[in-house]
């Protein structure tokens, strides 16, 4: 104990021992000593010398201290204070004394060494794969820290180890989830190490849904407004995603791009940025480039610049375009980031051309962009960004590029000039005295004309005014003047510049359009300044001036049509052979792509330059002399005769073309009608099935038509058996002709004594209406005879009454029967004749169905309409023998009627009767009590007989 007390610090006897003395003894105790705190206690000492004694305790105690991790994993505090120890061997970061006594290249270096002995045995790093997973924070912190040194030292071997190890990745995934923010903070920057430059590793991450749980930690953290956190989440973010196709794919299929919308939400009140703002905000833009960026494949580009456009990422980008107070950087790197989003998307372009800036009256952005281009006041990346922003919005873009040079032409120009146009700031910046601004002007026009024949003929239509009283010139002449007067006009900035802008315009416009080349050749003036650049011995910055001049002379003899007898081609060639010579023509002609500058701007279409006098080639500039080096070279060189053949060569070939596009355009149109014939046959299938489906149908009905009328013709069979008399007569749907006239001589005959019986009835009343008077005057035998006379008529009548109601129901019961005939007759004759027309077209239908389809059903067709004539000729006869019922049926309601007003006149007889019968009793009873003799009935009725039978006899002897 007393040698640990005079190594941390207790007083002691004796010499003190050195360090490397000290780390030796406690080396040794560590590796000897069979108490666990006695080892702990030696780790310690080693831990607290680690960093004064860095080279000591890396060689003496590296293997002392990975066998303890090894042995003693039971005890998390010694595993903690050995973990503790090898990171501050190994890591680099240490503290100002240190860094005072060795340089800093000596100890990378060193941690480098320590790094290669620690990992020499790969079965160190899966050990501390096996720590990290560990939950104790005093084991995991430590681990995560020694294996972030390692991976800053030794990048690529470390993982290597980590990939091939089981589940490695996965194990430092966890790291992400763990509720302590130290270890998740640290876990970050582990992983950052981790997926730097390793595609394998970062597709495990991402797969691993390392997006959603750094999109969570960047959520919780506040977005923008968070700290650090959030930028090594971000720095994490592009590590995965930059150049790897794979995780932005799934990136962007996981929706993870709407997510990123919040981020660029920032308020109104833009004052005040914090320093880790704008970092956030910066690596937010840049992670959104890193998804569209014109490196990646276009499919994947085009598809993320959708999702931004759909979920609304475009929108909020150009809000912050738009915003005011917004930092310069982060509105430079928002101009980029939107210039990239809009690059070669139709749809995103179209979007950005309708945005307006907030100012009164607003001003569309392009036009606000411009003007922040052409001004000389603002920041040089400013204007680079706008410029790359220009490009992107034309890149692709021919509705774009239109409207940009519509703005120039004269009937499109503001008369009132209350509102600046685009084509008037890039006229503006074109000629003014800033190199610079003409340079972008120059540029952003080219970009304007570029793959574009029809705006490169009409933009030969601008007219500019110079000075009041003089006429005006066209652009292209204005460019010429001031190509020409080079050095004689005072210009801030490089006077190259302005040239070398000027030259590319020139050479893009004349590039495959002989229209504009012969505008060129028209002025007199432009050959011999052309030749006369190319001619001198100049300095080193004017002979990328000549290069041009040859590229702009060369074009203008390969695009040379030969319209102008004095600028042919063949002229133009001796001119070059006279005054400049083929070779050097050729060697002036190659300092451009030899130049340095050439080199850089063909790496990437964005514009980016360390100063102003290095801004001298644009990107796409680059590849158009890189198609005409060539073929210019071989134009200068070839006689007329080859010209000619060329010319003949290519009237040939486009005569060619033209027999090929005019073949092209035959085989789209029998492409068309092949796939209109197509369709119509599959209409016509489809038609055949409906029509086959529709026969076999009408096959199965037909069959049970038949069944249907075998079985009507059996019936009917059965039915003529049991009515033979009726088969002879002719029939009216079931009621025969001469019933009828039965039945109405039998109704004339019934009105007959119905009106016979009225009459009797009538002879009854005035019968009764006699006897009232004279009852008193004639007496008792008139009244007997009277009454006797009538109850006789009277019962006759009532006989007569009961053989009419009887005839009547016969009657009518015959008339019920012969309605049930007619009605099974017509159900007869309305199934069984369509069975019988049918039956004989299938016959001729079954003979001709094989083949002729469409014949069939045209005949189908044809039995349908003969049989609905027929239905309908069934119908006009069903509808007169409804009629003739019907007429019958009036005729019995009026006999039944007639019966019931008899009846009811024979009751109101019966009636009369009764009251006279009371009469007579009455009166009889009277006369009684005056003492007069009556006759009882009975004996009126005996008297009466006998009188009868006296009369009776008179008769017999008469």
């Amino acid at each position: 104990m007393n040698f640990l007390r005079g190594v941390m610090g207790g007083p002691s006897a004796g010499p003190q021992p050195s360090g490397a003395e000290t780390i030796q003894k406690l080396c040794d105790r560590v590796a000897s000593s069979t108490l666990l705190d006695d080892r702990r206690d030696a780790v310690r000492a080693l831990k607290s010398l680690s960093k004064k004694y860095r080279l000591e305790v890396g060689i003496q105690a590296m293997e002392h201290l990975v066998r303890v991790l090894q042995t003693d994993r039971s005890d998390s505090e010694i595993i903690g204070y050995a973990l503790d120890t090898l990171y501050n061997v190994i890591s680099n970061d240490l503290e100002e004394e240190e860094q005072e006594e060795n340089s800093p290249k000596q100890v990378d270096d060193l941690g480098s060494q320590f790094t290669e002995i620690f990992i020499k045995q790969q079965e160190n790093v899966t050990l501390l794969l096996t720590l990290v997973e560990e939950f104790d924070f005093h084991v995991r912190w430590p681990g995560v820290k020694l294996l972030t040194s390692l991976l800053k030292q030794q990048g690529p071997q470390v993982q290597q180890i980590i990939l091939v190890s089981p589940m490695g990745v996965s194990r430092l995934m966890d790291l992400l989830a763990d509720s302590r923010e130290v270890i998740r903070n640290d876990g970050v920057l582990l992983l950052q190490q981790l997926t730097k430059s390793n595609a394998a590793i970062q597709k495990i991450v991402a797969f691993e849904n390392a997006f959603e749980r750094l999109l969570d930690i960047i959520t919780e953290e506040g977005n923008s407004d968070g700290g650090i956190v959030v930028e090594d989440c971000l720095l994490l973010l592009q590590n995965l995603l930059k150049n790897n196709n794979s995780n932005q794919n799934f990136f962007k299929e996981g929706s993870y791009i709407q997510r990123m919308k919040p981020w660029f939400e920032v308020g109104d009140d833009n004052c005040g940025w914090s320093a880790q703002k704008v970092t956030n905000l910066h690596l937010m833009l840049q992670l959104v480039r890193v998804l569209v960026s014109p490196t990646n494949p276009p499919g994947a580009t085009s598809s993320c610049q959708k999702a931004m456009f759909h979920c609304g990422l475009l929108q909020q980008l150009c809000t912050i375009l738009m915003a005011t107070g917004v930092p310069a950087d982060i509105l430079t790197e928002t101009i980029n980031t939107v210039s990239e989003v809009i690059r070669g998307c139709q749809m995103n372009q179209d979007y950005f051309a309708s945005v307006n800036a907030p100012s009164n009256p607003p001003r569309p952005a392009i036009v606000v962009l411009l003007m922040s281009m052409v001004n000389e006041r603002q920041p040089f990346v400013l204007r680079c960004a706008v410029l790359y922003c220009f490009q992107c919005f034309l890149y692709k873009n021919q509705k774009g590029q239109g409207e940009i040079v519509s703005t120039l032409l004269p009937s499109t120009i503001d008369a009132t000039g209350n509102s600046v146009s685009a084509g008037q700031l890039l006229c503006g910046g074109l000629f003014s005295t800033d190199s610079l601004s003409n340079w972008c002007a120059a540029v952003a026009l080219a970009h304007a004309l570029q793959e574009n024949a029809t705006l490169k003929e009409q933009l030969l239509r601008v007219q500019l005014a110079t000075s009041i009283g003089n006429p005006p010139v066209s652009l292209l002449q204005q460019c010429t003047n001031i190509l020409s007067q080079g050095d004689k006009i005072d210009r801030r900035g490089s006077k190259v510049q302005t040239r070398v802008g000027l030259l590319m315009l020139l050479c893009t416009w004349l590039s495959n359009c002989s229209i504009a080349v012969t505008h060129f050749l028209h002025n007199p003036a432009n050959i011999p300044f052309l030749t006369g650049q190319i001619a001198e011995n100049l300095g080193e910055e004017e002979q990328l001036v000549q290069g041009l001049c040859a590229l702009l002379l060369g074009i203008s003899i390969y695009y040379n049509d030969n319209s102008l007898e004095n600028y042919r081609k063949e002229k133009l060639k001796q001119l070059i052979e006279k005054r400049i010579g083929r070779e050097n023509f050729i060697e002036k002609l190659g300092f451009i792509s030899k130049h340095e500058l050439y080199s850089r701007a063909a790496q990437k279409p964005q514009p980016s330059f360390s100063s102003p006098d290095h801004m001298m080639f644009d990107h796409e500039f680059t590849k158009l002399v890189k198609e005409l080096e060539g073929v210019i070279s071989k134009a200068i060189y070839k006689s007329s005769e080859e010209d000619k053949k060329e010319e003949e060569v290519k009237k040939t070939l486009e005569q060619h073309d033209n027999i090929v596009t005019h073949y092209k355009k035959v085989i789209r149109e029998q492409d068309q009608e092949l796939e209109e014939l197509k369709q119509q046959v599959n209409t016509l299938k489809s038609q055949n099935e409906q029509l086959q489906t529709t026969v076999t149908q009408q096959v199965s009905q037909i069959q049970q038509h038949k069944d249907q009328y075998n079985l009507l013709k059996v019936q009917l069979g059965k039915d003529n058996q049991h009515h033979n008399s009726h088969s002879d007569t002719v029939q009216m749907n079931g009621i025969q002709v001469e019933e009828v006239s039965k039945l109405k001589e039998e109704l004339e005959e019934w009105k007959n004594k119905h009106e016979l019986l009225q009459g009797q009835l009538r002879e009854k009343d005035s019968l009764i209406e006699k006897l009232k008077p004279s009852q008193l005057e004639t007496g008792t035998e008139q009244s007997s005879q009277a009454s006797k006379s009538s109850g006789l008529e009277h019962s006759e009548l009532q006989k007569e009454l009961e053989m009419l109601r009887t005839q009547i129901q016969l009657q009518s019961a015959e008339i019920t029967k012969l309605q049930a005939e007619n009605q099974k007759l017509q159900v007869m004759n309305t199934s069984a004749d369509p069975a019988l027309g049918d039956s004989s077209a299938t016959a001729a239908k079954n003979l001709e169905l094989e083949g002729r389809l469409v014949q069939e059903v045209k005949e189908l067709k044809n039995e349908v309409k003969a049989l609905s004539e027929e239905k309908a000729s069934l119908k006009q006869h069903l509808d007169s023998s409804n009629s003739t019922v019907a007429i019958l049926q009036d005729e019995k309601s009026k006999l039944q009627q007639e019966v019931a007003e008899s009846k009811k006149e024979q009751d109101d007889l019966l009636v009369l009767l009764a009251d006279q019968d009371q009469k007579l009793s009455a009166l009889k009873n009277k006369l009684k009590d005056l003492g007069v003799p009556v006759e009882d009935e009975d004996d009126i009725e005996s008297g009466d007989q006998a009188d009868e039978d006296e009369d009776g006899d008179e008769e017999e002897q008469d």
